[in-house]
């Protein structure tokens, strides 16, 4: 699974521009703010349908354009597959092999991708919001029953949330069993989907930092809350939990439990690595999530994804830059920097330089 090509019109910086990409490691490079990250956002976002680093679609057209058009061609499981986009501030049309989907889905599962920037490092430091946007964007990638669940559990959790600001109590109370049967059985998709999901992550993100640390330090990745059993005790569970809140979720305002409301434990030497670990340490763990994830993909699906790794080398040392080198080997790697040779330690490498927004030829 990789991109073979990929064809940017007023995209960030870009005004028109084509990629060709080799199948293993590739490297852009050039100095700073010249487009290395516009393109790897923009092969992320055809492959997911959001971008990694805004949620404002308007700030991917280039400055005085009306509309950005990008597309790749990528060899997927089933054979070539072309994928476009044309984005404008009224909204987006997503096509593949030419024909318009209206559900972004539909779109998830031809190509798959991780990104990795310094700014993933929010995934350690932040708030429970980033962790659980990290495991959604990737299982639903994996499963498109889990997206559409995800999806109509957002929809009936902000119905919800309404009906319990509403001031006719008996009203509330008559509706809410209604909006929780159906918000019950989406969630224990939901989190059963995770949890099987975090067993799967959690013992190669283990390896993985065992790895770029050289057995130094532990990391531990884990759901604060268990769920466990299936869907159908899930749901009953939640069930029960939501109808002896009512009046906790009334006074609030909102609803305070469910799969909305969960964390991953993120632990580095039996510490909390949120309140106590060094921006090192935070840098590896992120980094060895991220490499587990790239395992959770091929286990699951028999292909690595495309492994996207933005400025990443500069914040690291040369032990572990050589390490992440070794271990991109049988999977396509896009990785940005500013001077190639310091990436690649005797690895082939297709090179592309970019200079204002512009491959250099």
């Amino acid at each position: 699974m990789h991109i073979k090509k990929l064809l940017l019109k007023n995209f960030r910086n870009y005004a028109a521009e084509e990629f060709g990409f080799s199948p293993g490691l590739n490297v852009l490079s050039g100095k700073n703010a010249q487009g290395k990250t516009n393109c790897a956002e923009a092969v992320f976002y055809l492959c997911t349908g959001a971008s990694p680093r805004t949620r404002r679609e308007k700030q991917l057209i280039k400055n005085g354009a009306e509309r950005a058009e990008i597309s790749c061609v990528c060899a997927g499981r089933y054979g070539d597959v072309e994928i476009s986009a044309s984005i404008t501030d009224g909204g987006r049309e997503v096509k593949i092999n030419g024909n318009k989907i209206t559900r972004n889905a539909d779109l998830l599962g031809n190509v798959f991708a991780v990104f990795f920037s310094p700014q993933e490092l929010r995934l350690i430091q932040d708030g429970p919001d980033e962790r659980r946007r990290f495991i959604n964007v990737s299982i639903s990638q994996l499963s498109r029953p889990y997206f559409v669940a995800l999806s109509r559990y957002n929809k009936i959790l902000e119905q919800r949330n309404n009906l319990l600001k509403n001031r006719d109590l008996q009203t509330v109370f008559d509706t809410l069993p209604v909006w929780d049967a159906q918000l019950c059985r989406y969630a224990a998709v939901i989190a059963k989907s995770r949890a099987d999901y975090l067993a799967k992550l959690s013992p190669l993100a283990a390896e993985a930092h065992a790895y770029l640390t050289d057995g130094n330090e532990a990391l531990e990745v884990t759901p604060d809350k268990k769920y466990k059993g299936s869907e159908q005790e899930l749901e009953k569970r939640l069930f029960d939990e939501l109808s002896n809140n009512y009046d906790r979720d009334i006074r609030l305002g909102y609803t305070a439990s469910g799969p909305h409301r969960d964390d991953v434990d993120i632990v580095i030497n039996g510490a909390d690595a949120k309140h106590y670990a060094s921006q090192g340490q935070t840098r590896t763990a992120a980094l060895a999530i991220k490499l587990a994830e790239v395992n959770v993909f091929k286990e699951e699906c028999g292909e690595y994804p495309v492994l996207i790794l933005d400025d990443v080398m500069s914040e690291l040392d040369l032990p572990r830059r050589k390490k992440l080198v070794g271990r991109t080997e049988g999977l396509q790697t896009i990785i940005t920097c500013t001077h190639a040779e310091r990436v690649l330690y005797g690895r082939e490498a297709n090179k592309i330089v970019i200079e204002g927004g512009q491959v250099k030829r």
